[in-house]
């Protein structure tokens, strides 16, 4: 069965357990590196707390045309989410406002809780070079209203750290949250669940349903659910409590993100999140005052805060 023009149009039917396909829709970040931004959009706002995802790459930072010094995201603010990096090749340099210095690698989880605010910056490790391939995913986890003004932190866990669950053709890692009957030691103020899945041909998998809200993200291969096929690039976010099926059509990559949503509807602006918009016009006067702490060595190419805010429809909907 073919996909749609536009995948992020259809809405659920009767009997189908997959509520909506949301495709990664490209973004030039600069410098040469691609991502494709698979949430936000219009029809499907967040998956449970999860409000925000890009897929970075796969890119060789080192073609012609590309920026010298690689990777190279500027001083930038965050409030009222956790940024959560992974990555499957390369490297990156993780500095934050809290004097945080970290090499991001691959298989090690990066969450940053920003709470009432934080700045960091991520660059390619050598600003000389080489740098090499970069692939991986950036998602934000909304904060819980309780939790928005939380102290920021940073916590790393390498990979070693993560519990992984194998058998019958299936590797998972669980990167946060409990899945498989394991749980990550990874902090997070929402209930979340996040966890790598690599699938070998034929091989199938009952997705979990202790959770609300549920999506599958393919990052390479092709899979099927309950015989639907879904292709690399593109989300599927299940119907609540449905019993689905994973069945792997190629070796595939995949991620299963989600978890309760959010106590509320949140507005979203730039790089903040908030219960109201109050808070996030009051965020980006602060960033403009520059009043929110440095980073060190890193504290001179800040990046500028857009015209705005302007606000349309919370995020998500309210019920």
């Amino acid at each position: 069965m073919s996909e749609p023009s536009d995948p992020s149009a259809r809405g659920p039917s009767p009997d189908d357990p997959i509520e909506r396909v949301l495709d990664a829709r490209p973004r030039d970040l600069g410098g040469g590196l691609q991502v494709g931004r698979v949430l936000p959009v219009a029809a499907r706002r967040a998956v449970g707390p999860v409000v925000f995802l890009d897929h970075i790459g796969p890119a060789d930072l080192d073609t012609p045309g590309a920026s010298p010094t690689g990777m190279a995201v500027r001083p930038h603010p965050h409030v009222h989410l956790a940024t959560v990096t992974y990555l499957f090749e390369g490297e990156i340099l993780h500095r934050d406002s809290l004097g945080s210095r970290q090499l991001i690698q691959p298989g090690a989880i990066n969450w940053m809780n920003a709470g009432r605010g934080i700045a960091h910056s991520e660059r390619s490790p050598r600003p000389d070079g080489p740098h090499g391939r970069i692939h991986g995913l950036q998602l934000w986890v909304g904060l819980p209203r309780a939790a928005e003004d939380s102290a920021p932190s940073f916590e790393h866990q390498p990979v070693t750290a993560l519990p992984v669950m194998e058998g019958d053709g299936v590797w998972a890692r669980v990167l946060a949250g409990a899945a498989f009957g394991v749980r990550s030691p990874v902090t997070s103020l929402a209930p979340v669940v996040y966890a790598e899945l690599r699938v070998q041909p034929g091989a199938r998998l009952a997705v979990p349903t202790e959770v609300a809200d549920r999506g599958l993200y393919v990052v390479d291969g092709e899979i099927t659910l309950d015989g639907r096929p879904i292709a690399a690039r593109h989300l599927a976010v299940l119907e609540r409590g449905a019993a689905v099926v994973l069945r792997a059509t190629t070796a595939a990559r995949v991620m299963l993100l989600g978890g309760e949503p959010l106590d509320g509807p949140r507005y979203m602006w730039w790089n903040f999140v908030g219960s109201s918009q109050d808070q996030l016009v009051e965020a980006a006067r602060r960033w403009r005052a520059r009043e929110f702490p440095a980073i060190p060595d890193d504290d001179v190419e800040l990046t500028p805060a857009p015209d705005g805010p302007r606000f349309a429809r919370p995020h998500p909907e309210s019920p």
